[in-house]
């Protein structure tokens, strides 16, 4: 079954980590926008009824609880499966909460980043530890227990010790869902940007070394399998049963619908894209122009090394796979980066910390 992805790039601030089309524009543009992303939803023609739904951002947790209901209501098989909103720690009420779950949430993602204050002002958030661990509580007690937590490893002024701090406190809140990032550094990012210009900015300065960041993701493997949560995929960790249903379609090439600027669809043979900023995406709807800005055909068995390998279960190779990849296949093995169970191959633990390079190498291998 497929799934639906809504975008919604606007934030109340811009964190110097964030790299994504997202930030802080005009309230006009805001609400233009949301006009525009109903109208894109509403004309849409429904082939299949999703499963899951999934709004992300920028901060969709800003969007009034009368917007999400119309959003929703125009998407067929509620309730679904699983229904997840991304959320900033620090605007989560009761209210709030309570409205999510009438509309069809079932899942919250807190983009926490950090339970360190050090770390968390450096970077533009304000939340704390404790606001955190409050607004959890409210979630649970309106019925909205399945919850994931975001890190990021490499943060500037952090530290192992103090990573191991976040991680006491993802132990102390006993979600079924956490995230673990190693921070990107490109230029999309005002952080990242700062990195590459060798200029002090944002904290470019105090950042961990490499080997501190793959430290601190090997320590967050190693305590997260200790409380139950067993990573599926790269940067992903779970309980039995907690897994992103969504997001597992990604990595599955599984169908999905995406709304809104910069999302992308797929059909399982043709990938699709719509404009990339929200005043793009505005300007399209004003114009009465389709949202979708590009359409190119997917190259499924290359794309899936991609997709698929991102996955602790790897995937499943069929007879002449094992002989168009060769080259790279025979590399990698013998690097030790890649293992091989009868026809399924997945990366190994040393191979998920060089996953780039050696996913890279089976395009147009």
């Amino acid at each position: 079954m497929a799934g639906v992805y809504l975008s919604f790039p606007f934030c109340a601030q811009k964190c110097t980590f964030c790299n994504f089309a997202s930030g802080v524009f005009p309230e006009e543009l805001e609400q233009q926008y949301n006009a525009a992303l109903e109208d894109e939803i509403r004309r849409h023609c429904w082939q299949w009824t999703p499963e899951t739904v999934y709004l992300g951002g920028g901060t969709p947790s800003r969007v009034a609880p009368e917007t999400l209901h119309s959003w929703l209501g125009l998407i067929p098989g509620r309730p679904w499966i699983e229904a997840t909103i991304e959320a900033a720690p620090g605007g989560i009420t009761r209210e709030k909460a309570r409205a999510w779950r009438e509309a069809g949430i079932n899942r919250v993602s807190l983009g926490v980043q950090s339970f360190v204050s050090d770390e968390l002002s450096q970077t533009g958030r304000r939340h704390t530890a404790e606001t955190v661990a409050a607004e959890v509580e409210i979630l649970r007690r309106e019925g909205i227990a399945n919850l994931n937590l975001d890190l990021i490893a490499g943060l500037p002024r952090q530290t192992p010790a103090s990573f191991s701090r976040s991680l006491d406190w993802i132990e102390r809140l006993g979600v079924p869902h956490v995230s673990v990032y190693m921070l990107e550094v490109d230029e999309d990012s005002r952080l990242g940007s700062e990195i590459l210009k060798g200029g002090l900015r944002y904290g470019a300065g105090k950042l961990p070394s490499e080997e501190e960041i793959v430290s601190m993701y090997e320590t967050a493997v190693q305590r997260l399998g200790n409380m139950g949560l067993a990573r599926y995929e790269i940067s992903n960790f779970a309980r039995p049963g907690g897994e992103s249903r969504h997001n597992l379609k990604y990595w599955r090439m599984e169908p999905y619908a995406g709304f809104g600027a910069d999302a992308h669809s797929f059909d399982g043979a043709t990938r699709s894209q719509n404009a990339e900023s929200a005043t793009a995406y505005v300007e399209r709807w004003k114009n009465a122009q389709p949202s979708c800005v590009g359409k190119t055909p997917a190259i499924v068995e290359e794309e899936r090394f991609l997709t698929g390998l991102r996955l602790s279960d790897g995937i499943v190779l069929e007879a002449d796979e094992w002989v168009r990849f060769a080259k790279p296949l025979e590399r990698f093995l013998s690097l030790g980066l890649l293992e091989r169970d009868n026809d399924r191959l997945r990366l190994t633990g040393q191979g998920v910390l060089y996953s780039n390079e050696v996913l890279q190498e089976f395009l147009h291998a």
